[in-house]
């Protein structure tokens, strides 16, 4: 991918979330600011969003990350991908997937989304060990 191709993203979130993890991201990476650009919904109607992620990713390619997968977030996210090719939601995202993000975003989507979705599903663990089998169960019995 040429550098003139090289994907941009936003983490379209609740609260002051975006901006302390964008942040994070930052620190840890030292990417430039308009890699991961954060974008709060306080006080922001779903047409508002809409709009500033329309405004920040252009005509894509580009990722959309969403702290969670339903509300006001998850659901422009999600119609903006109905309207426009070249446009990926990941919902849940965590640190470890941004950073990826951040240091692989040259990568094409179809190699760089599964890449992260599986950075993100392993970036959680606990201790100690024993409770986390106790999760696996709880989670085949639902």
């Amino acid at each position: 991918m040429s550098e003139a191709a090289t994907l941009r993203a936003v983490f379209l979130g609740h609260g002051g979330m975006p901006d302390g993890i964008v942040d994070a991201v930052r620190h840890i990476t030292g990417c430039d600011p308009d890699t991961i650009v954060p974008i709060s919904n306080r006080g922001m109607s779903p047409d508002a969003l809409t709009a500033e992620v329309q405004r920040v990713l252009g005509r894509g390619p580009g990722i959309i990350f969403t702290d969670l997968a339903s509300g006001s977030c998850g659901f422009v996210a999600r119609r903006l991908t109905q309207n426009q090719v070249g446009f990926v939601v990941i919902s849940g995202a965590n640190l470890p997937v941004l950073i990826d993000f951040a240091m692989n975003r040259t990568l094409p989507l179809q190699e760089l989304v599964p890449r992260l979705l599986s950075k993100g599903r392993a970036a959680m663990g606990c201790a100690p060990a024993h409770l986390e089998d106790n999760a696996d169960r709880a989670a085949s019995n639902r």
